[in-house]
């Protein structure tokens, strides 16, 4: 069963940076692409950022510019680099495939931006 772990989340203030880690148990050139998504309280689950096989990449347009996502294929992880971070960003974090596995959300990493 495919699994995905994240880390890397934490408390920042208005403007700062975090890199957030997503560890797959399997050979993430199995998908297409791989995302990024966030819940914030009350929200629906949304996909931010995406890298596909070739290593193009999309962003949803609240964080074009800020964050940056990249992968390493040898080590089956997924990054997101998130500069310039406002409250807004406050969220759960998670990785997963595009399109989605249902079974292998994991439990996410808390992102916290205080103002």
């Amino acid at each position: 069963q495919v699994q995905f772990v994240e880390s890397g989340g934490g408390l920042v203030q208005t403007g700062g940076s975090l890199t957030l880690s997503c560890a797959a148990s399997t050979l993430i050139i199995r998908f297409r692409a791989m995302g990024w998504y966030r819940q914030a309280p009350g929200k629906q689950r949304e996909l931010v950022a995406n890298i596909n096989l070739a290593g193009n990449r999309n962003y949803a347009d609240s964080v074009k510019g800020r964050f940056t996502i990249s992968k390493d294929n040898a080590k089956n992880t997924v990054y997101l680099q998130m500069n310039s971070l406002k409250p807004e960003d406050t969220a759960v974090y998670y990785c997963n495939a595009l399109p989605n596995l249902n079974s292998a959300w994991g439990q996410g990493t808390q992102v916290t931006v205080s103002s």
